[in-house]
């Protein structure tokens, strides 16, 4: 296990330093793209008859296939490397977004806005990306350097929203997806950065025991801490995604134009920048598990406060940068207290099964956003459901046992029933 950190400094490398702009750029595009999607859904109610609660389903299915795939997308960058995961999940995420624009409703949103996409973006994202840079720096360096490629998470929607709010204005909806498609595509140039650089371990850290993917899941799945920090992971995803598909429409119920949507979508990119890499930073000197808490606890805060005020085009930008802030800023703590709980050899893997409960969250946030408005004509259960579970993760990750286990190897746990699943994988 990971336990300590390196006393040796190594020295600049580009080729490290093009992995961290290369991984940096990938992973703000494929995510400020998912995050920009939200604009389609009153273009798309017009044109085709599209309701909150169809489009809220394409948008929760991707994000549970994302989920579902993480896990075995992430044994593949394992074993193989980023580079060539990325690059094909860039091919798929753009003809997920060329279905979408160019299929009709159902084909276009679950097959192409679905299932594409979740496979498209599982690849492009946090699991295979951070893996990969994690290998590649120094562990007095970790957590500080996946802060800064986590800041860059959400960084392109700053960008990305307004363009795609511009075309969609300009030349219709599906003109902006075609665009979105060929921005997608790009990051499959941008994979040549994402080499297989490896850190030389430092005076300080102890060898890392070697586990089979299967014993490294089983192991995870016996961990208390890990169990408390995957359940809380849920309440990340129901949070933002939820934010991500209905913001816009719920800022245009409120009577706010298309505009201060897109700007909203954009501070939470601007925001996401400082609080990403502010997480790292505090995270390599404060606990890791009490900082997840307090992101939760502060998130739940910001989402009482805005619900409970009058909406208005400042409230709306001020919730949307106090959101961007706490936006990805857990995911290089997660990260973290990963690699310190059980190294690096694994790392892929057990971020996309911890990843699996977030998207579960994303799903059933997105879905049950649309549902309830279509049953009541109001959000109001989404947003009082998102105080009581944001709650709930802040005293699971509180209290979370972040002391890495003994080496020794459990025969049966509870992940039995997985690892037999990905054992003819690895």
């Amino acid at each position: 296990m990971l336990s300590g950190t390196s006393s040796v400094k190594a020295p600049f490398s580009w080729r490290l330093a093009l992995l961290i702009g290369a991984a940096s750029a990938i992973l703000s595009v494929g995510i400020g793209l998912r995050q920009s999607l939200g604009l389609f859904l009153r273009p798309m109610n017009a044109d085709l008859g599209v309701s909150a609660s169809e489009f809220g389903f394409a948008m929760a299915l991707a994000n549970l296939v994302w989920g579902l795939s993480q896990p075995f997308i992430g044994m593949l960058g394992d074993r193989y490397g980023a580079r060539p995961v990325v690059i094909g999940c860039a091919v798929i995420y753009a003809m997920g977004l060329m279905l979408m624009a160019l299929a009709g409703p159902l084909v276009g949103l679950n097959i192409g806005g679905g299932l594409l996409l979740g496979l498209g973006v599982a690849g492009t994202g946090f699991g295979v990306l951070l893996g990969a840079v994690a290998r590649a720096v120094p562990a007095e360096k970790r957590v500080q350097t996946l802060g800064l490629v986590s800041a860059a998470g959400s960084l392109a929607t700053l960008f990305l929203a307004p363009l795609g709010q511009l075309v969609i204005s300009t030349y219709g909806w599906r003109a902006a997806l075609i665009a979105f498609a060929g921005i997608a595509l790009a990051t499959a140039v941008l994979a040549a950065g994402v080499g297989a650089e490896k850190a030389t371990p430092g005076a300080g850290q102890a060898p890392e025991p070697a586990l089979s993917a299967r014993q490294a899941v089983s192991l995870a799945a016996s961990h208390s801490g890990f169990l408390a920090m995957v359940i809380a992971f849920f309440a990340c995803g129901f949070q933002l995604m939820y934010i991500t598909t209905h913001l816009p429409a719920y800022l245009a119920i409120c009577g706010l134009p298309a505009a201060v949507s897109a700007s909203a979508l954009g501070a939470i990119g601007l925001g996401n920048a400082f609080g990403s890499y502010a997480a790292g930073i505090l995270g390599a000197r404060y606990s890791q598990k009490r900082l997840l808490a307090l992101i939760y606890l502060l998130r739940t805060a910001a989402i009482i406060c805005f619900i409970a005020l009058p909406v208005s085009p400042a409230s709306a930008l001020i919730f949307a940068a106090a959101m961007g802030v706490l936006w990805l800023s857990v995911a290089p703590l997660v990260s973290g207290l990963i690699v310190h709980l059980f190294g690096l050899r694994h790392f892929n893997a057990l971020f996309g099964i911890a990843f699996l409960s977030h998207q579960i969250g994303a799903f059933t946030g997105s879905w049950l956003g649309g549902v309830t408005f279509d049953l009541t004509g109001s959000y109001s259960t989404a947003w009082f459901s998102m105080v009581v579970i944001g709650l709930s993760a802040f005293a699971l990750q509180w209290f979370m046992d972040d002391r890495p286990p003994a080496p020794s190897i459990p025969q049966h746990s509870r992940a039995a029933t997985f690892a037999g699943l990905v054992r003819d994988t690895i």
